[in-house]
């Protein structure tokens, strides 16, 4: 099942095992099993340190991946962990026999202290991008402390049980039998949730912070390299984050980032940080800005966080992105993760054979359209406009494919379900005014992006799309704070272009800092002369 490089570079890296480990599979006669016996004796072949055995499971196939000297180290893959999740794979067998995780050790001190029995289960598609991130931090934990385990479950191969609990969009996890999180989540979000006095300590750690030179809020492109620009000038820098690597973190394929041929989303993102931790800079991850001050008598920006620390600054640089914009109807809110989706690529695999719906017909439209087309029984996209804005190539692509019909002129004005889920859309022919109603099962919604500015209205300099108004320097309507990114008036919303604008914004704050001084430089200058 590996191809030659592929079992040359797991080779190299099963040579960093400690302890011997073992896997455990629980199989039957099917061809799922035949091919997860194939990839566990292929991977023990390539370790002295491994070796395969057989334990019967309530999943199968699954398997164990158990430390031999300490049976009670161990995780489970109910399934065949390839694609994104071969690399979960990897860092499990890892893990599991003892070669340390690269994890702040307070990271690993709170895992280790929790007190309880926590039994998760991780649901996800090897078509996720963001369901590795979240595998791993279980796994990671259910290694650190004996009294945690995680089964991560492939929910296209157990199509019965994802029915069953009514899952509709990965990541997924239950603890202890109860729904517990869905989407992307790092180990800190999932500590927080364990620990309710995590936030509370991890607030008073950044109230503590003396202020920044350079404050950047946001760890898309545009504030990783507005980080790298600002602090290899030798100043105080900050970054305050939702999660690093924003929008980036939901891309599929990337192709067109000049020197990198093709890569993923969650790689590239991986990379920035990497980056920008080479540096000396104050990364605060899972932070989002709730309000920003005017500078007070010290000359200082304020920014306000939603745990209730604040921030100061000299200079700011707001680089807060966007996120995928809503339909804005009765029952999408409700139904969101329950039939209502936005990503075809990480959910898609869980409406294999039924019907679904694709709302808009721009690139990342009919791109769903024809991706789900693969594995679901039926697509109906629906685009508001007289026709899809699509390129050329994807237009004659969508329209070649036979369980695909497109309407046009289509405003959706509901969504409807029972309760549960999703089980019809209806919209309005905007040239007939006549109501139509579509049974199915999904809708994926793909119609843009809002800019993550809500909480910048009177304060900054808006335009009527809610984008931040930025000169050609990255400067706002507020002295000292500067903007980048998707969430911008930039014309196009471009991986490379938010990366030049950002580092213009790093260069312009330091220029700022230069050129003015805060009242409080003033007084010690003042003092000192």
């Amino acid at each position: 099942m590996l191809d030659d490089s592929l079992k040359t570079q797991l080779k190299a890296y099963l040579e960093r095992l400690v302890q011997p480990i073992e896997l455990l599979a629980s199989l039957d006669d099917g061809e799922s099993s035949k091919e997860l016996e194939a990839l566990l004796n292929e991977i023990a072949a390539l370790s002295e340190k491994i070796s395969v055995g057989r334990a019967q499971d309530a999943h199968t196939p699954s398997f164990l991946v158990r430390r031999v000297d300490a049976p009670e180290v161990s995780v489970r893959f109910a399934g065949i962990p390839l694609g994104h999740e071969f690399t979960s794979l990897v860092l499990a067998l890892l893990q599991v026999s003892g070669y340390p995780p690269k994890v702040e050790q307070a990271l690993i001190d709170a895992v280790k202290q929790l007190d309880g029995d926590f039994a998760f289960e991780t649901y996800f598609s090897l078509s996720c991008q963001n369901c590795p991130d979240v595998v791993q931090a279980i796994n990671l934990m259910a290694v650190l402390n004996p009294r945690i385990t995680n089964v991560s479950i492939d929910g296209a191969l157990f199509q019965s049980e994802v029915e069953e609990r009514q899952i509709m969009a990965v990541p997924s996890v239950f603890l202890n039998g109860k729904p517990f999180g869905a989407g992307r989540m790092e180990l800190p979000q999932i500590l927080a949730k364990l620990d309710t006095n995590s936030a509370a300590r991890e607030a008073e750690k950044i109230k503590a912070k003396p202020a920044f030179d350079v404050l950047v809020i946001g760890g898309g492109p545009a504030g990783a390299a507005a980080a790298i620009y600002a602090a290899r000038k030798g100043i105080r820098t900050g970054v305050a984050a939702e999660r690093f690597g924003g929008q980036v973190l939901d891309t599929m394929a990337i192709e067109n980032f000049i020197s990198v041929e093709e890569t993923e989303g969650p790689k590239m993102a991986m990379a920035m940080e990497q980056h920008v931790r080479h540096y000396d800079v104050d990364i605060m991850n899972l932070q989002r800005a709730e309000a920003l001050l005017p500078a007070g008598a010290d000359g200082l920006l304020e920014v306000r966080l939603a745990n209730g620390a604040s921030l100061k600054s000299k200079t700011l640089i707001l680089s807060t992105g966007a996120r995928w914009r809503t339909m804005n109807v009765p029952g999408e809110e409700q139904y969101r993760n329950k039939g209502v989706a936005f990503c075809p690529h990480c959910d898609g695999p869980l409406f294999k054979g039924k019907r679904v719906s694709v709302i808009g017909g721009g690139n990342s439209g009919v791109e769903a359209a024809i991706d789900l087309a693969g594995l679901v029984a039926h697509v109906t996209l629906v685009e508001f406009d007289s026709q899809l804005r699509a390129d050329e190539v994807l237009q004659r692509k969508l329209r070649s494919l036979p369980n695909v019909n497109i309407r046009l002129n289509a405003q959706t004005t509901e969504v409807l379900g029972d309760g549960q889920r999703v089980t019809a859309m209806v919209y309005k022919d905007r040239v007939s005014g006549e109501m139509h109603t579509l049974s199915l099962e999904g809708i994926f919604v793909q119609i843009g992006l809002l800019p993550n500015t809500e909480w910048l209205k009177g304060v900054v300099a808006l335009s009527p799309r809610g984008e931040i108004i930025i000169d050609d320097r990255g400067q706002t309507s507020v002295p000292g704070v500067f903007a980048a990114g998707d969430a911008t008036t930039v014309p196009y919303k471009q991986i490379i272009i938010a990366m030049g604008a950002g580092s213009t914004a790093a260069l312009s704050a330091f220029d700022h800092l230069i050129r003015h001084s805060t009242p409080v430089e003033q007084e010690e200058a003042a003092e000192a002369a």
